[in-house]
């Protein structure tokens, strides 16, 4: 081995440790803002005067019906109408913490009240919520006042979903009407697909785990790049990206990852792909950034008025 080869490795080993403490602080950041402390979580997703905006980006997906660009966050579900253009959907505040769109004007969501719902009393956790109008009205289906599901991933038949409140990745066979409890893990993103429903990958602090019992167990995923979200696309690939905002497609498995572009505005906050080529993120600073060529280049879809 020589010198420069060492060296090399010593600094691949501290760059991996460098963000993995930094997807431990991702991790704890989501945690801590839906732990215990129901009145914190609440209270800060609720607006107090001015309309607060976006705030926080959780979630993204496109509608199907009409093709728009939907936007979960800390206060409400957003419809991207341009560039700096989005409005809120039904003007709700609740705090979407968890969301995808599993079919024309279909959502599943979950989170938080806004504040004014909760001094009406509203229970604090929304368990999990389907739309049927693009988000212009919600039904609760499941778990209202206990839970609050995040990485909500539809695969085939099954629904996966982590829990901040147990700490543990659930699984539904009834589209969320009923929960198996899966393992207990720090998950920041899930990623799953109809053609293996079965087999369910987590980002976690301690890299990319996997479960091919329907996330009853999982293992550590070997060869995968160290990742804070991550989703599957058509094909059995992989596509996903670090905290340093670096984009990585692969498969589970092979080792064979490849580095592709990188996010503008660093670490992603929400992450989705639509298919293999088209992909959502967005960043800190609540912008969102739209891919077409499966993560090699960015453009800007929308970005919130300055403060």
């Amino acid at each position: 081995m020589s010198g420069g080869t060492a060296m090399s490795r010593t600094t691949r080993r501290s760059r991996r440790a460098t963000l993995a403490v930094s997807l431990t602080a991702t991790v704890s950041l989501v945690l801590a803002a839906c732990g215990g402390d129901d009145t914190t979580s609440t209270t800060a997703s609720s607006p107090a005067g001015a309309d607060p905006g976006i705030g926080h980006i959780h979630g993204l997906g496109v509608d199907p019906a009409d093709g728009a660009i939907y936007v979960a966050a800390h206060y409400g579900v957003f419809r991207i109408i341009g560039q700096d253009r989005a409005a809120r959907v039904a003007g709700r505040f609740q705090d979407t913490m968890g969301f995808t769109i599993v079919g024309p004007k279909t959502f599943l969501a979950s989170g938080h009240p806004a504040a004014a719902e909760m001094a009406k009393g509203a229970r604090p956790h929304l368990g999990l919520l389907r739309s049927a109008d693009a988000g212009a009205t919600w039904t609760e289906v499941s778990e209202g006042g206990s839970a609050d599901f995040h990485g909500l991933q539809p695969a085939g038949t099954k629904l996966y979903a982590f829990d901040s409140q147990t700490g543990q990745v659930r699984r539904s066979d009834d589209e969320g009407r009923k929960w198996i409890i899966g393992a207990r893990l720090q998950v920041v993103d899930l990623a799953a697909h109809r053609n293996r429903p079965d087999r369910v990958h987590a980002t976690t602090p301690e890299g990319v785990q996997v479960s091919d019992d329907g996330g009853a167990t999982f293992t550590k995923a070997s060869g995968t790049p160290l990742l804070s979200h991550l989703d599957a696309v058509d094909g059995g690939g992989l596509v996903g990206v670090g905290v340093d905002g670096q984009v990585h497609s692969g498969r589970p498995g092979d080792g064979s990852w490849q580095r592709l572009g990188r996010l503008p505005g660093g670490q992603a906050t929400a992450f989705t792909a639509v298919d293999a080529r088209r992909l959502l993120a967005a960043t800190e600073d609540g912008s969102v950034h739209e891919s077409r060529d499966g993560g090699r280049s960015f453009t800007m879809a929308y970005r919130p008025a300055p403060n």
